[in-house]
């Protein structure tokens, strides 16, 4: 029983426009799936990924419009890591970043930078044996593209604890001293845990929780040893594309077991991932009201290639 990496990571942002903007022209993602929170269905849920919406490459956002800007600190995710394909890679985004006017930092392996609401990301060359996860963007060659997710860096007071649970309860091996890896037969994904300087503030900018893959035969187990390891997991909550367990960890990151699949296509065409307003069967009733709240969005469309092959092909 393993753990195929990192499933998705969530965030918050104030700003749902600006945020497709980012991740969807400059960043070159996907944007598969806009939905709701399903605990509060007034906030949008954005999520991106590569082509087909890959479990690896998923990162979404809540958006509350009013939430002022946050700050990383213990007991969160204050980097997401995403692969790249080589120093070349590098090279193009750290142009294409500078020309969007993001301050960058560079060095032979890797380069960071901030979203436009502070939340801190980096890409790094990495050579790994995981299928690259891409999305195909009109301003992102799919050499450069980025190629899924390879960490997260995370804030904690004491990193013993932290660390006996992903080793003992989730099954993470140490591949150097306080970097962790959950490698499963098709992914694997890494957290790494550094100090905590001062505690942080949830809000923009941040990282809601991270999920790890399980596949559904596995998810039952996962949560009877996580439980069986001290933490407090939920029952299983069906998100419909998915389903959840939510428990957090001792550093207090709130970690997700999250199944592979059903997936983004359950309600839309493959091909047309992300073009509308989709909600799920229990909460299609809010539909008019929730298309009267939610702001309107910029179309993706427009920065992705046309037509799709899948569209092409028919």
């Amino acid at each position: 029983m393993r753990l195929d990496g990192i499933h998705h990571i969530t965030a918050i942002t104030a700003d749902g426009s600006a945020n497709v903007e980012f991740y969807a022209r400059v960043l070159g993602l996907r944007l598969v799936k806009v939905t709701v929170n399903q605990d509060d269905p007034t906030a949008y849920h954005l999520f991106y990924a590569d082509e087909q919406g890959s479990h690896g490459a998923d990162l979404t956002f809540f958006e509350y419009p009013e939430s002022p800007r946050g700050r990383a600190g213990a007991g969160m995710v204050h980097r997401i890591v995403h692969r790249v394909s080589s120093a070349a890679a590098l090279d193009f985004w750290e142009q294409r970043l500078g020309r969007e006017g993001v301050a960058i930092e560079r060095d032979s392996r890797a380069l960071r930078f901030a979203d436009p609401e502070g939340l801190d990301h980096a890409l790094v060359a990495v050579e790994r044996t995981d299928a690259p996860l891409i999305a195909r963007a009109s301003e992102v060659p799919a050499e450069h593209a980025l190629q899924g997710f390879e960490a997260v860096h995370v804030f904690v007071a004491d990193r013993g604890p932290s660390e006996k649970l992903v080793r003992d309860a989730l099954g993470f091996q140490e591949i150097v001293s306080h970097e962790w890896e959950a490698r499963g037969e098709h992914r694997g994904g890494r957290v790494v845990f550094e100090p905590a300087r001062s505690n942080g503030v949830a809000g923009a900018g941040t990282v809601h929780h991270v999920a790890w893959a399980t596949t559904h035969e596995d998810q039952l187990p996962w949560r009877e040893q996580v439980r069986a390891a001290g933490a407090r997991p939920t029952s299983v909550i069906d998100r419909f594309y998915f389903r959840s367990v939510y428990f957090r960890e001792p550093g207090g990151i709130l970690y997700e077991l999250a199944t592979i699949g059903p997936g983004f296509a359950v309600d839309e065409p493959a091909e047309h991932l992300g073009e509308r307003l989709s909600l799920p069967p229990d909460y299609e009733h809010l539909r008019p009201r929730l298309e009267g709240i939610l702001r309107p969005l910029p179309d993706a469309r427009q920065w992705r290639p046309t037509p799709s092959p899948a569209s092409a092909a028919q």
